[in-house]
């Protein structure tokens, strides 16, 4: 049984055992019950927050980047075409008089010009771009009503206070109610109360710096420099007219002294980062962050998971956190959605924290490198200057953007081939569907470029997990066939005659199943 319904009043019923209850309606805890219930799960969310609304959600705070494997996440499952902010509003990354900019590591800025994209050798030309802007609240408005839509319960204001795990199940409390499931998920954010309640390791290294985002009234704005300014003493970002993000190096002593951000406090801050008497005559908004930098040892204790920021945390430099976040609901979804189903063993689940977790320590690392050139000392400007000449080579741009783009996303495998673990190229079939189109229902895909029929045949053993699809492509970058996850990773290719026991060997790695009939 599933609910269509977000409720937001308190309810006594405790009979409704859930496949999955999520703590947390953010985009990630969204976008992973979109995956559980495209597999036929039952999912319940829990939000401590009375409704999804928030001001730092609005522009420009709620703006986010959305890099090439989110994008093609979306895509394939159809919700690519819901996003429309990014149509309307002005790119951020453009200029009057200069070339179009790619994005930055640290403020330092790479040009779409100095791109190689020809290193990039499986990428195909397509419908998708390599990143683009929308905002939190169009995100998660577009998730959320995919995922009423596929059956899942929202309950606002309700927010997880502890739980229970036994070897078959989960029971939660949360406030006067009492639920129950199978597996509990944390996507509750950096606080995670799913993470400290189940006694989760969260190691990493402390901040160097606060960060501020506000909103807020100036007496004399032409004092602020426009754009991503560093400082001696910091940083300051203004991206619209009163809208001003700011990073001091204390050491993130303010954001954990917890005291209230006051008018007064936000122009000393702005002042001394800024290096002029600017004058703030009215405070609407603001909060601060830190870059903390901090990853969970494991993301599974038995019945219990993690995603998302309750999973890892860093500086939000450069937008990486949401995409981590993303990419997570989309590696997890389908492994935690055949485990229930009973497709697959639990063992698959072990894969989730094997290849999320290298990807998120990449990401750790990548904003650690940013805040160390970041610095105010002489040491960090040097360096500063160095990766700024670096990024402004051909190699150095296109180094950068892909990590920036996350088109160099790997999963690491035992196969040689290059293609093995990663995204797979969205090829246009010659009828001129895409792979992307294909993957709407969130299927594993054996596509046949060369229709084998004894390739068919091998495939129909593992009966509805694989979907066998057969069709020329407009351009095939030589493969004969290749097979495709859930999540839209490649897991085995065939440049030739297709090799019928490395096929069974990778079905057997990546999905942990068998055929009917053992080979």
């Amino acid at each position: 049984m599933m609910s269509t319904t977000i409720k937001n009043h308190t309810s006594t019923d405790t009979n409704l055992i859930y496949d999955v209850i999520i703590s947390g309606a953010g985009p990630v805890g969204l976008f992973l019950a979109c995956e559980l219930a495209l597999a036929k799960c039952s999912v319940l969310i829990l939000e401590k927050a009375d409704d999804r609304y928030s001001p730092l959600k609005k522009l420009p705070f709620g703006l986010r980047g959305l890099n090439a494997t989110s994008i093609e996440a979306l895509h394939r499952r159809g919700l690519l075409e819901d996003l429309q902010l990014h149509k309307q509003i002005k790119n951020p990354h453009l200029k009057q008089g200069t070339q179009r900019q790619g994005g930055h590591f640290a403020g330092i800025v790479f040009y779409e010009g100095h791109i190689d994209t020809a290193q990039w050798k499986y990428r195909l030309p397509g419908k998708t771009q390599t990143s683009l802007i929308t905002e939190m609240e169009e995100l998660e408005t577009i998730l959320q009503r995919r995922a009423t839509t596929l059956g899942v319960t929202i309950e606002y204001g309700k927010a997880l206070k502890s739980f229970q795990q036994t070897d078959e199940s989960i029971t939660v409390q949360s406030e006067d109610q009492i639920f129950q499931s199978k597996w509990l998920v944390g996507c509750d954010g950096s606080r995670s109360i799913v993470r400290k309640t189940a006694g989760f390791e969260f190691a990493g290294t402390e901040p160097e710096f606060t960060g501020y985002s506000t909103k807020i009234d100036l007496l004399d704005p032409e004092k602020l420099s426009p754009g991503r300014n560093v400082t001696p003493t910091g940083m300051y970002l203004q991206s619209q007219p009163g809208y001003v993000i700011i990073q001091d190096f204390d050491g993130g002593a303010f954001h954990h002294s917890k005291k209230p951000i006051t008018l007064e406090h936000v122009q000393q801050v702005l002042r001394k980062v800024s290096n002029t008497d600017v004058t703030v005559t009215a405070l609407h908004i603001a909060t601060t962050w830190t870059d903390r930098a901090r990853q969970a040892t494991t993301y599974r204790k038995g019945r219990i998971l993690l995603a998302g920021d309750a999973a890892h945390i860093h500086a939000p430099l450069g937008g990486q956190g949401l995409n981590l976040g993303l990419g997570d609901a989309m590696n997890l979804g389908w492994k935690l959605a055949a485990t229930i189903k009973g497709k697959a063993p639990q063992t698959l689940l072990d894969t989730y924290f094997t290849e999320r977790h290298p990807i998120g320590e990449q990401v750790l690392d990548w904003s650690r490198a940013q805040v160390a050139i970041m610095q105010p000392n002489p040491h960090a400007k040097a360096l500063y200057a160095i990766f700024r000449d670096l990024m402004n080579t051909k190699d150095g741009a296109t180094y950068f953007a892909g990590r920036i783009w996350g088109v160099n996303t790997h999963y690491k495998s035992d196969s040689q081939h290059p293609l093995v673990g990663r995204s797979v190229p969205d090829f246009e079939l010659e009828n001129g569907t895409t792979i992307g189109q294909l993957m709407h229902t969130g299927k594993a895909i054996l596509l046949d470029f060369n229709t084998d029929a004894n390739l068919e045949q091998f495939v129909a053993e593992y009966g509805t997990q694989i979907e066998y699809i057969s069709n020329h492509a407009k351009d095939q970058l030589g493969f004969g066939a290749i097979l495709i996850r859930p999540d839209g990773i490649v897991a085995w290719v065939s440049e030739t005659e297709a090799d019928y026991s490395e096929l069974y060997e990778a079905i057997a790695r990546c999905f942990a199943i068998k055929p009917k009939i053992e080979h």
